[in-house]
């Protein structure tokens, strides 16, 4: 598997939730603080890929090999669709799980135990296999579709070999900032935020910028699925992407 840190780059994971409103489809995006890593900048859920993310009985409906195939790497790629999880979880309390019925849908009672979980998690209480086994929750990979792969600049002292996700906020769910990490999360149209960047009211940055572009184009949280699933989003890669800090998409 690849080593979770090669000299200042570590493996991270980020996921872009969307949901469908009256007004069109709508993403989940977060605030860093004025410090860390990407301080005062608007981007997605996500983080760091870590050694005990590599549990694939999590994930029983996916197989390493498969998801190794869909990163164009040799082994390990599992690692990302737990880690994507449990940051979702982690940084905005949404699960996305599978129970016995099929995709979780918690009712307001199991809002509340999760709620507890995520504080636990979060205080190094619990470990994520203890949160999902609790419930009797696996994760739902058919509905972490991947979306793209990124990696920092050389300029940057601090680097993440990033892959992005794509997946829907599932009923009965309400996603919350951890203000630990983050100042404030909110629902936006992808438009809106590109708006947003354009007025310099925020700021993000390349990765953040080209996802959302690629979001703006589709109407509905379904159609974002869809078409990302069967990787009609992906458009042939180029030096000046590269540059910008996109790899190939496998």
């Amino acid at each position: 598997m690849q080593p979770l840190q090669r000299e200042n780059i570590r493996l991270a994971a980020t996921v872009m939730i969307v949901r469908d409103t009256a007004n069109g489809l709508e993403v989940y995006m977060v605030k860093r603080p004025g410090k860390g890593d990407f301080p005062d900048l608007y981007v997605f859920p996500g983080g760091k890929v870590d050694e005990e993310d590599w549990q694939p009985d999590l994930c029983p409906d996916m197989y390493d090999k498969d998801a190794s195939v869909r990163l164009g790497i040799d082994a390990g790629a599992l690692r990302y669709w737990i880690a994507v999880a449990r940051e979702c979880f982690e940084e905005v309390g949404v699960l996305l799980a599978r129970d016995t019925q099929g995709i979780h849908v918690p009712d307001a009672g199991q809002r509340a135990i999760q709620a507890n979980l995520r504080s636990k998690l979060l205080a190094g209480e619990m470990s994520w296999a203890e949160v999902l086994q609790a419930q009797n929750l696996s994760i739902a990979s058919e509905r972490l579709v991947y979306f793209s792969h990124w990696l920092t600049p050389p300029s940057v002292p601090r680097r993440f070999d990033t892959r992005f996700f794509l997946a829907a906020l599932p009923e009965g769910q309400v996603a919350v900032a951890d203000t630990s990490e983050t100042i404030s999360g909110q629902w936006v149209s992808p438009t809106t935020a590109l708006q947003l960047y354009k007025d310099k009211e925020w700021q993000m940055i390349g990765p953040t910028l080209s996802s959302l572009e690629t979001l703006a184009q589709y109407t509905s949280a379904e159609q974002a699925l869809a078409e990302v699933a069967a990787e009609n989003h992906v458009q042939p890669w180029t030096e000046k992407q590269g540059e910008q800090g996109m790899r190939p998409f496998r």
